[in-house]
């Protein structure tokens, strides 16, 4: 049973993730907040209340969500900014086309492709659900691992 669970909460996370953090780089993110703050020293900027980002057909809805952003190098010797980490607090809900992810905190460590999801997490893929307490997706390695405490799931046969 745990190896279904682990099985299934796999293809679930890179399912949203692995297209998410791809894109990352690639397509713009159209971010709504209540209040914007960037703190240029710091390589931040922090958005609060009733933030929704959007990236084409995926969504992040928070409270706050901080993004940390890096200078990298470019081959013609100029930097670039890319986006490090989005650290999400707040009744995350993140949707997708075939899913709906939830808990209170979500961290996406963009550069290092891995999402953790903490807190009440419920994941929701038409009629399957899964929940635990955390869920971390590292896309790399295609590893994902609920734990934290018990994990549930509710599989529906095709």
């Amino acid at each position: 049973m745990r190896q279904i669970v682990l099985a299934a909460a796999t293809f679930v996370a890179l399912n949203l993730a692995a297209p998410m953090l791809a894109q990352a780089q690639e397509e713009s993110v159209n971010i709504e907040a209540g209040e914007m703050e960037i703190i240029d020293a710091d390589k931040r900027a922090v958005f609060r209340g009733d933030v929704i980002a959007k990236r084409s057909s995926e969504t992040i809805k928070a409270q706050e969500m901080v993004v940390e952003y890096v200078d990298v190098k470019q081959s013609d010797g100029t930097s670039k900014s890319e986006v490090d980490t989005m650290d999400c607090t707040g009744g995350v809900t993140i949707t997708t086309p075939t899913q709906v992810i939830t808990g209170s905190r979500a961290v996406f460590h963009v550069r290092r492709d891995e999402l953790i999801v903490t807190g009440n997490v419920k994941v929701v893929k038409g009629k399957m659900v899964l929940r635990g307490p955390e869920m971390v997706a590292n896309l790399k390695t295609k590893r994902t691992v609920m734990k934290g405490g018990r994990v549930k799931g509710t599989f529906v046969p095709k």
